[in-house]
């Protein structure tokens, strides 16, 4: 059954909190970028952009791949998991398919890392001007432009759909600002990379945001569990008020001549 019915509005269901527990592990392995200043205290913290932390024969480089690596499996189980156990609305269903998208991105950036780190070797930039690079080098640009892409669109139509079908209200209301932060500040990343100034502050920024967005999907989704599982539970019982008898219909026998005025207007176990 997907998505249960909650005040005559369909709800999204429910994922097991195991699989919502693995997005803030996600957008912590992701973050992996934040350890440079303490194990690569050479790196170039304002124009060095991140993913040459995971450069091929850079010190620490399996730490920062693995933290990628993580980000992406762990966030293809949830948009799976998703997929499979809430409503499929088409805004929602575009949502988790982009959200597994980007987590193949992520994966792809860890498979796939770069020869080296232009900003740090001479000889590397020129390599990479020149076109002289491995398959590896070229098509990380591929995959962590999925990661960008695909994460903004999976950020923004699952806040439609929050919007849309009435679910999720905290990507409703925080939805569509991290996904305009996250295009402003990707644009701004090209821009830095054509430049050649700031960018890895820039990029730095970006990815913060990407992860306040992984954090936001599990909030909400964390938040919708309690409504849906209360919804639930008193869905399943039958009230029996003292105006119906044994069959539903009319008054009963034993209460056709008693005296009613004194019941509490809740009911028996009631909420004010």
């Amino acid at each position: 059954m997907h998505g249960v019915e909650t005040g005559g509005r369909a709800g999204p269901g429910a994922l097991p909190r195991g699989l919502v527990c693995l997005l803030p592990v996600a957008a912590v392995s992701y973050a992996t970028f934040l350890l440079a200043g303490v194990l690569s205290p050479e790196f170039d913290l304002v124009g060095g952009y991140v993913s040459e932390l995971s450069a091929a024969g850079r010190p620490f480089r399996h730490v920062y791949g693995a933290g990628d690596l993580l980000t992406g499996v762990l966030t293809v189980l949830v948009a799976l998991g998703a997929l499979r156990k809430l409503a499929r609305r088409p805004l929602a269903v575009a949502g988790w398919a982009s959200l597994g998208l980007f987590g193949l991105g992520a994966v792809g950036d860890a498979v796939f890392p770069l020869d080296c780190a232009p900003s740090l070797e001479t000889w590397c930039a020129l390599r990479e001007r020149s076109g002289h690079v491995s398959f590896s080098h070229g098509f990380h640009a591929v995959t962590s432009s999925v990661v960008v892409v695909a994460w903004t669109a999976a950020i923004l139509l699952l806040a439609l759909a929050a919007r849309r079908y009435g679910w999720w209200p905290a990507l409703a209301r925080w939805g569509p600002l991290l996904a305009a932060a996250h295009t402003v500040l990707a644009s701004a990343t090209l821009a830095a990379m054509y430049a050649g100034h700031w960018l890895g502050i820039v990029q730095r920024a970006q990815i913060t945001v990407l992860c306040l967005g992984l954090l936001v999907i599990a909030w909400a989704l964390w938040t919708d569990r309690r409504p849906t599982a209360h919804a639930g539970t008193e869905g399943s019982g039958h009230a029996v008020t003292g105006h119906e008898g044994p069959g539903g219909e009319g008054p009963g026998h034993e209460d056709a001549g008693r005296d009613v005025t004194n019941v509490s207007p809740t009911g028996a176990g009631g909420r004010r």
